[in-house]
């Protein structure tokens, strides 16, 4: 039997036509802070990254073992490292992933918390679904804000 294209719990996925931003931020500046500035400046509504590619000399990233009474293993990062993937959302309260390459090729990866310095460059491809519009709201089973897609018939509706 072919399971079912979406499976129980999960939430029905829109369609979108797609506009592309483009952006490089330079050394010392705070990356996942320069992202969040250039979506509000614009006004998108439906951001996501797209790919990615720099070096960055801090990062601040929460580990995989979250839950919500768990408070969490925060790692603070202070060295030079290649972005090898910057993924996720970018509305206002953005979930962003980052796997990160230090001097010797070991990878470690997290959710982003903040401190993303910029080492050399960031070369950021930022995508917006136009016809949809990103938000978050409390999902009890998760105890976590998790993604709410709405399109423009129910834009307006929850937020």
């Amino acid at each position: 039997m072919i399971p079912p294209p979406f499976p129980a719990g999960s939430k029905m996925a829109e369609g979108s036509a797609l506009q592309v931003h483009a952006v490089r931020f330079g050394p010392g500046q705070e990356l996942f802070g320069c992202l969040q500035t250039f979506v509000e400046e614009r006004r998108l509504r439906a951001p996501f990254i797209i790919t990615c590619v720099g070096s960055v000399t801090k990062a601040t990233l929460r580990l995989a073992n979250a839950t919500a009474t768990n408070t969490n293993e925060v790692l603070h990062l202070s060295g030079c490292f290649e972005i090898v993937s910057l993924v996720g959302t970018l509305n206002r309260d953005a979930h962003v992933h980052i796997s990160l390459s230090d001097l010797e090729g070991r990878t470690i990866g997290g959710h982003v918390l903040g401190d993303l310095e910029v080492f050399t460059t960031a070369e950021v491809v930022i995508g917006e679904a136009v016809d949809l519009q990103f938000s978050r709201e409390m999902d009890q089973q998760t105890g976590f804000p998790e993604l709410v897609v709405q399109t423009p018939s129910k834009m307006g509706k929850s937020a």
